[in-house]
């Protein structure tokens, strides 16, 4: 089952993408509103545009996964995401990531080993 690593890996990395797309491009964004104005400055952000090819890309590279391997390991490797964001708000939003937090990281990344073995 250790074939399904690598596909894990890419397609939570596009999700992480997706989110760190989606950040810029709500900070960008002036207060959520149902106005016309506001869906027409979302849609024609450029951040949020890219959002959706990486959320595009993750989900067709689900569809794979789950087509390839069975349910019970492939679902619990999306929480590799977890870590994969982890990751980007400390590359990208220079943000302060505790010793806690990486000890979850830690029990993340084991249990994703464990459940692929």
């Amino acid at each position: 089952m250790w074939r399904i690593i690598p596909y894990a890996v890419l397609q939570s990395i596009f999700l992480t993408a997706g989110q760190v797309f989606l950040k810029y491009a709500m900070t960008r964004m002036p207060a959520f509103s149902w106005t016309r104005e506001f869906w027409i400055k979302m849609l024609s952000n450029w951040q949020f545009a890219t959002s959706g090819l990486f959320f595009a890309g993750a989900s067709l590279l689900w569809m794979y996964i789950i087509k390839h391997f069975e349910f019970s390991t492939a679902y619990p490797m999306v929480s590799l995401s977890y870590v994969f964001g982890m990751l980007a708000a400390i590359m990208f939003f220079h943000e302060d990531v505790s010793l806690l937090k990486w000890i979850g990281v830690a029990f993340i990344i084991l249990g994703c080993l464990l459940i692929a073995k």
